[in-house]
């Protein structure tokens, strides 16, 4: 990716000049289908983080309604510049890493599991649904948008692009840049699985139910259910269960990880839809018209299963948006390995061709795994005939779009 400044456009851009107008246009599409989805994520964590904060005297359906308030604090700190933006999302990375860490001590997972399920990816005795958890992680970890976004934060830093000693030390430090985010990223997504995977395993809701009595958590009523089931972990349950095993400064705290994570999905979200506005379309709208653009269509569908379902529906929604997320990972991996392959474009900054077969071997791989998955999640959802007509029209469309992106001829 960050040999991409090498040719002094972001990736959107790059795009634009290369692409054909209705591959380009679809291509776009893809990418704020992802950004929509990633801000309806963060209004739900935010919502259930509001509740979990307020022991329930918030409702979801108002904590998604607070999420408004987010584009207030973005249009706020957004006119004090983009750097200072940049070391606000790293406060929050921060927040995140420390509550999210604190969970990891507290719950005392297993460290040598935790090591070895980073080397050896088996999960033993789990069902399709608990597989299916796991892939559409993948996709919430990732974000595909983001790499639109980092590729423009690459190019908004000064740099001689016509010294290559000079483009080549820049590449190191963005190297390094990139390794530290995806290393922290890392290491808090092994604090939230480890922190589930330890504290949920063979617990029954009657176990968890006697310890929120003890503990005097006003939540317990989601325990007090299917005594002798084991139970099932999400997001919400996840901060109940953790007031319950160990005390209610447990549960504010992974409210408060909650909270920062929205916080940042926020911010990553709008500048990456700008600057993909900007680069496909050559569209420039005012940042609080992006915030709010993509903000109406997120609450809309969020606030009505907040309103009129509840928590459980939240967070089913939650895992299908994961699913969502890995679909259109394609549609940022494709476009970098063809640019960065392109020694027309990258001149004597091309990847070599070990790095490129090794790089599209892999992107085929997740590719065909997220596609069979999402045929599995869809078979499981009963329905009539028309809904998997529908599903089947839109997947052929997006093979085909795939295949087409894969096979396209450049112009210009």
């Amino acid at each position: 990716m960050n040999v991409l400044i090498f040719v002094g456009f972001h990736l959107a851009e790059v795009c634009y000049q290369k692409y054909p107008k209705i591959p380009r246009i679809i291509l776009w599409i893809m990418v704020e289908i992802a950004i929509i989805g990633s801000d309806m994520q963060e209004v739900i964590g935010t919502a259930i983080a509001f509740n979990l904060l307020s022991n329930g005297k918030i409702p979801l359906y108002g904590g998604v309604l607070i999420t408004i308030t987010d584009t207030f604090i973005f249009l706020f700190l957004d006119k004090y510049g983009l750097r200072k933006l940049e070391a606000f999302f790293g406060f929050l990375i921060s927040v995140m890493a420390i509550a999210f860490g604190y969970e990891y001590v507290t719950v005392a997972a297993n460290q040598g599991e935790v090591v070895k399920g980073l080397f050896i990816p088996w999960c033993e005795n789990c069902d399709k649904d608990s597989i299916m958890q796991a892939v559409g992680i993948v996709g919430a970890v990732i974000m595909p948008h983001n790499m639109y976004l980092h590729s423009a934060l690459v190019k908004s830093r000064e740099v001689d692009r016509n010294n290559q000693k000079a483009v080549k030390e820049a590449n190191m430090y963005y190297f390094i840049e990139s390794a530290i985010a995806l290393f922290v990223s890392l290491i808090i997504n092994i604090f939230v699985v480890a922190v589930f995977a330890e504290a949920f395993y063979g617990k029954t809701y009657r176990q968890v139910y006697s310890n929120c009595l003890r503990h005097n958590i006003s939540q317990d009523s989601i325990f007090n259910i299917f005594w002798n089931s084991t139970i099932q972990g999400d997001l919400y349950k996840g901060g109940v269960f953790l007031g319950c095993m160990f005390g209610a400064p447990a549960l504010y705290i992974w409210g408060v990880g909650i909270l920062a994570a929205g916080q940042s999905s926020t911010m990553t979200g709008t500048y990456s839809g700008q600057f993909a506005m900007e680069g496909f379309l050559k569209i420039s709208w005012a940042r609080w018209k992006r915030v709010l653009f993509t903000r109406s269509i997120a609450i809309g569908p969020t606030l009505l299963v907040a309103f009129f379902e509840g928590v459980q529906d939240l967070t089913g929604m939650n895992d299908f948006l994961n699913v969502l997320q890995s679909l259109q990972l394609p549609f940022a991996l494709i476009p970098v390995l063809q640019f960065t392959g392109d020694p027309a474009l990258m001149k004597s900054f091309t990847n070599g061709r070990v790095m490129q077969t090794v790089a599209w071997v892999l992107s085929i791989l997740v590719i065909g795994i997220n596609l069979f998955f999402v045929i599995e999640y869809v078979q499981q959802i009963p329905a009539n005939v028309g809904y998997y007509f529908l599903v089947s029209l839109i997947l052929l469309f997006y093979i085909t779009f795939l295949l087409i992106l894969v096979g396209i001829k450049f112009i210009g």
